[in-house]
């Protein structure tokens, strides 16, 4: 079905921001133009978000910041489809992995115009700013097994279209191709051509495992990345993010600059990279780095108002590449403001996210 006037508009000026990257001196305003232009769009095509913003005496009309647009806590997802169209008419839906026996997280988008546009703006900004393509070692299970997973969909499209024609996977239903891809890494040390490795943190802690099994070490060549994504605990233990990046130099060789962590959502579309590659010999502390089309803030747990910077809270996003579900997104994702990002602490307790639980219960009863 064809977008009416009023979408094809909306999204066609947060198109032109996202390829843009944002540049420009009014970057701050014209982000707060767009914002709060698809407040009103939001607010006026979701019948239970206009009622829960009605409940907080939140309408356009009385909103001129951004910051001040009402976030839909993540729980939400869980329970009701948050969109601003007839949920039947998505072109795709992604659902998050969540733990055995949980309701995963649903995200309804319209087209992946948006999703698609700001995966490859901030992805090549991040992770590729010195290079156009490079070789592509994939650690994570493609979309034919996994089509609703919002990653596995982004890895596909770096692979196809910022990755060599030599790009693949290296991980299926049965686990990591070891002997494939140990020699994929030991020709490209003969052939002194640098990689990109990108995958899931607690696959390559399972294929570092086997390095330190068969006593095997690379040295990649000089431009070689890793972009790793997830938390460090897995299903049998946790490794800290300083060990992880330790195995990562000694195995491979890949030096700090060169590894860069994502953070995604499944409610969310549009990413967050480490600022290392960006800032390499800057000495700038590593932190989140947002795309220009969207903000974070740190919010206190229970009040859910904006904390000082330095001091932990919960982390708010506002993401322009929503336009067809909830703009503002409430996480129960810990974290702290540093410089002009973020870094993330863990997953909250039940009761450091009872701001959260209360937001949710308040606009799962305004949808009935």
């Amino acid at each position: 079905m064809a977008a009416d006037p009023e979408t094809t508009r909306l999204d066609d000026d947060i198109l032109a921001f996202i390829r843009e990257g944002g540049s420009g001196p009014s970057d701050e305003s014209r982000f707060n133009a767009l914002a709060l232009r698809l407040f009103a769009y939001q607010f006026g095509r979701n019948p239970a978000y206009r009622s829960f913003c009605v409940a907080r005496n939140v309408t356009p009309e009385q909103v001129t910041r951004w910051h001040q647009v009402p976030a839909v806590p993540t729980m939400a997802f869980k329970e009701l489809p948050v969109a601003c169209f007839p949920v039947q008419q998505a072109a795709v839906v992604y659902l998050s992995s969540g733990t055995t026996g949980s309701k995963p997280s649903a995200h309804y988008l319209p087209s992946l115009d948006l999703y698609n546009a700001s995966l490859k703006t901030h992805f090549s900004r991040c992770v590729l700013p010195d290079r156009e393509r490079m070789p592509m070692i994939v650690l994570a299970l493609p979309p034919r097994v996994l089509p609703h997973s919002s990653l596995s969909h982004m890895l596909e499209v770096v692979r196809t279209e910022m990755g060599t024609p030599d790009s693949d996977y290296f991980m299926d239903e049965g686990g990591i191709d070891l002997p494939r891809l140990v020699s994929a890494l030991r020709d490209a040390e003969k052939a002194g051509r640098p990689l990109c490795l990108l995958g899931t943190a607690f696959a390559f802690v399972h294929f570092l495992d086997h390095c330190r099994d068969q006593g095997l070490r690379f040295v990649l060549p000089p431009g070689s990345r890793i972009m790793d994504t997830g938390g460090y605990k897995g299903k049998s233990r946790e490794v800290p993010k300083a060990e992880l990046h330790g195995l990562y130099q000694t195995t491979l060789g890949i030096p700090p600059d060169y590894l860069i962590n994502e953070y995604g959502m499944t409610e969310m579309g549009s990413q967050f990279y480490d600022n290392s590659l960006v800032d390499t010999g800057k000495g700038r502390p590593r932190f989140k780095l947002a795309p220009p089309w969207a903000r974070t803030l740190v919010v206190d747990p229970e009040r859910l108002e904006p904390v000082p910077r330095g001091q932990a809270g919960l982390l708010r996003h506002y993401d322009l590449a929503n336009r067809g579900s909830a703009m503002v997104v409430q996480t129960d994702d810990m974290g702290v403001e540093i410089e002009e990002g973020f870094e993330i602490l863990g997953r909250a307790s039940g009761a450091e996210a009872r701001g959260c639980s209360i937001a949710s219960d308040e606009l799962l009863s305004r949808a009935g």
